[in-house]
């Protein structure tokens, strides 16, 4: 094992060690010494069937070695998690959908076929009934020293593998029995929350789960109401909407959606024209400049 100098590690890492040396008696050093790339292992190999009438087997087990994190003092008892991670082959887990779930402290973790599914699916956003290669692997880390902090001693493992081909999951929201979108909202153009509102308004179905409108916008103030928005499965009536959680933590280029959200979306700040792209599958809603 390397052993890693104090001044080679990030503020956060600096400050942990600090503190476990402090609980050592005054005058002891403490050097973090490093640990070992953990080993991922599977109980599939090459290929992972996925089929809608399997989807509560079990597809797959994921399993790891310990990094045995060590200190100069002897091994660290700190706390390890493990991130495991799902990414296209190509993209060397840096596209920006590559999927994580994080284990800890456990070394194994298993999938369903659907729940699997769902992670390639919906999270890769990978197209449905073709064959694709992913890639998986699991990184090691020591809990950062506070919430916020970047990860401590990070450790990638090897990468596995594997050829398979997604079915159509459940869509994340469910779109509207109506087959309508319109949008409603405080900008001027959009009639100042008028509603029923005209059919320039009216989102266009791409697919049974995808729904897109291009309009210009005014622009302004997105904490303020009068600049927000709204999407509503019927034009004309306010008994549903789809809307987000938190308007000040989404940003206006988009984010998740549900039906009977709490909060408007928020608008955008500067005048143009944006094209809203609404996705029921993953539950996700994209707005872009054009």
């Amino acid at each position: 094992m390397k052993k890693i100098p104090l001044y080679t590690l990030s503020a956060s890492a600096f400050c942990l060690l600090m503190t476990v040396a402090s609980c050592k008696k005054q005058g002891t050093n403490v050097v973090f010494q490093g640990g070992n790339a953990p080993v991922l292992t599977a109980t599939a190999s090459d290929s992972i069937p996925l089929s809608d009438a399997t989807k509560d087997n079990q597809a797959v087990t994921f399993k790891w070695t310990n990094p045995n994190y060590q200190f100069s003092d002897g091994a660290s008892s700190l706390n390890v998690t493990y991130n495991l991670e799902f990414d296209t082959v190509g993209a060397n887990f840096t596209n920006p959908h590559m999927q994580t779930v994080q284990i800890s402290p456990d070394l194994s973790t298993s999938f369903t076929v659907g729940s699997l599914n769902g992670i390639i699916a919906n999270g890769l956003q990978l197209a449905f009934n073709k064959p694709h290669q992913v890639q998986v692997r699991v990184v090691a880390q020591i809990a950062p020293y506070t919430s916020g902090s970047a990860p401590v001693a990070p450790l990638p493992s090897n990468t596995l593998t594997f050829k398979v081909t997604p079915y159509a999951p459940p869509p994340a929201v469910t779109p509207p029995a109506s087959g309508t979108l319109v949008l409603v909202g405080g900008d001027p153009v959009l009639g100042g929350w008028a509603n029923p509102v005209p059919a320039s308004q009216q989102f266009t179905q791409v697919s049974p789960t995808d729904y897109q409108l291009t309009i210009a916008l005014s622009g302004g103030d997105p904490t303020n109401g009068s600049d927000q928005y709204l999407i509503l499965p019927v034009n004309g009536s306010w008994s549903h909407k789809y809307a987000c959680s938190n308007t000040g933590s989404q940003p206006f280029s988009g984010g998740t959606f549900g039906l009977d959200k709490s909060d408007n979306f928020p608008g955008p700040v500067a005048a143009g024209t944006y094209k809203f792209d609404v996705n029921f599958q993953t539950g996700i809603i994209t707005v872009t400049k054009q």
